[in-house]
This record gives structure tokens, C-alpha cells and sequence, in this order.
């Protein structure tokens, strides 16, 4: 579930809602590869597959990564502003970045419908803030984008994040192609509907960790490990 797309691309075109995704949890070799193929022409590779390290270097649009002595996950280069996001949570709230300086914040790119690499982001999401604790949690601020315009619907999300108990815990921010398609290119993320399997959406697996100050500090693959952002949130929550 991954691409990149550089900054000065045009804005990927909306996926289709057509079709529902197959079943089946396990990670789809085919789908897999062609995330990966979507990656490398976009300049920027996460790493796709479950289990592993997490020790990959990231990148996304003009943000590469490298190893850190300071945090688990990989540091971004340059450590830069966030770029703009002002969205509606699916409960109908308004929700911009900014409005959380002063706490860490976990971004990432999901779609309700995902089969395979968006439930393992979110069900460990929910595991790093639950082995944080409530103090520490309540300081880091988890925000998902769709990459899903038209499947994404408020019931559909709260769906999702039931399943994956995150319920509360994750802004879940939908919008039109439009909208959404202004974030993507701002964030120099991918998403585009798969030509085989047009259910399915190639999108960048990648999350981002944004300081206290709003700057995107870290980033961290698909197959990350909780225990990274244990480790990284109450540092971004502090610088």
C-alpha cells in the first residue's frame, strides 16, 4: 500500500470505490511488488513487507532519512516545518496540525478498505500508545489522511478504527479528490487506484513523526516497530 510522488508532480488522480477488497489477511505478493515498482519510480522507498526491523531509511518527496543516535526510528533530512493539513475528521470536526504544537504527532496515509499494510500501521499505532502509558500518551497526537475519497465515509472510518481500537485516538481526516489530492502533493505522497485490482489503492506506507515545534523529525516504514515510537514520541514531544 505505498508510492511516492515528487513534489512537483501533479496531483494523483482519485481511486475508484468500485469493488470491495479480497479477503484474506495475509500480505499480497503482487500488491507488494507493485507498491514497491510505484516507489522507485517516485524516488522514495518504505519498506512493505510485515515483521522486520524497521532499520530501512525512508524517504518521501524531498525528505530522505538516515540512521539516528537520538531516535529508534530514522531521522528525516532536513528536519523541516510540517507542510499545511487542514482537514474534517470523519466525526465532522475541523482539524489542522498546527493546532497540536506543543505534542508529538504521528501522521500517516491510510484507507478503510486496505487489505493488508494500512491495519498493521493502525493496530500498532494503538500498541505503542498503550505501552506508553496514559501520561505519555497524552501528549502524542496520532492523524491519519485518507488516501480514499470515495470509500472513506464517516461510517466506514469509524468502522476501522473499532476494529483496531483506536477509536479516540486517531483523527481520521476525509475530504474530496480535491482536497485530499492538495495534502498528497504537499506531503509528497502517492495515491493512486491499481490498475489491476481497481478495490486496491497504491499509497505511501509511511508514517511521520512531527516535533513539539511542528517539524517532520522522523519517519519510519510500514513494517515499523512499536517499540521505535515508545521510544521516540516523548522525545518529539519535547523538542
Amino acid at each position: 500500500m505505498a508510492t511516492q510522488q515528487s513534489p512537483t508532480a501533479e496531483p494523483p488522480e482519485p481511486p475508484s470505490s468500485e469493488g470491495q477488497p479480497p479477503s484474506g489477511g495475509g500480505l499480497n505478493p503482487r500488491v507488494v511488488l507493485a507498491l514497491v515498482v510505484i516507489l522507485v519510480i517516485a524516488g522514495g522507498v518504505a519498506l512493505l513487507t510485515s515483521g522486520g526491523s524497521g532499520s530501512s531509511h525512508p524517504s518521501s518527496g524531498n525528505l530522505h532519512s538516515v540512521a539516528s543516535s537520538k531516535y529508534s526510528g530514522s531521522e528525516a533530512i532536513p528536519a523541516e516545518n510540517a507542510p499545511p493539513l487542514s482537514l474534517r475528521n470523519y466525526s465532522g470536526e475541523r482539524v489542522n496540525i498546527d493546532q497540536y504544537r506543543g505534542k508529538a504527532v504521528l501522521l500517516t496515509f491510510l484507507y478503510t478498505k486496505c487489505p493488508d499494510v494500512c491495519p498493521i500501521i493502525a493496530s500498532n499505532l494503538g500498541v505503542a500508545l498503550n505501552a506508553m502509558g496514559a501520561a505519555k500518551a497524552s501528549k502524542v497526537q496520532v492523524i491519519a489522511v485518507s488516501v480514499d475519497p470515495r470509500g472513506d465515509t464517516p461510517k466506514a472510518v469509524a468502522v476501522f478504527l473499532k476494529r483496531h481500537g483506536m477509536t479516540g485516538r486517531m483523527k481520521y481526516l476525509i475530504g474530496s479528490a480535491n482536497e485530499l489530492a492538495r495534502v498528497w502533493k504537499a506531503w509528497g505522497v502517492g495515491a493512486k487506484q491499481d490498475v489491476e485490482q481497481p478495490q486496491l489503492v497504491n499509497h505511501s506506507g509511511l508514517v511521520y513523526g512531527v516535533s513539539a515545534q511542528g517539524k517532520v523529525t522522523t519517519l519510519y516504514a510500514a513494517n515499523f516497530n512499536p517499540r521505535e515510537i515508545v521510544h521516540d514520541a516523548p522525545l518529539l514531544a519535547t523538542s
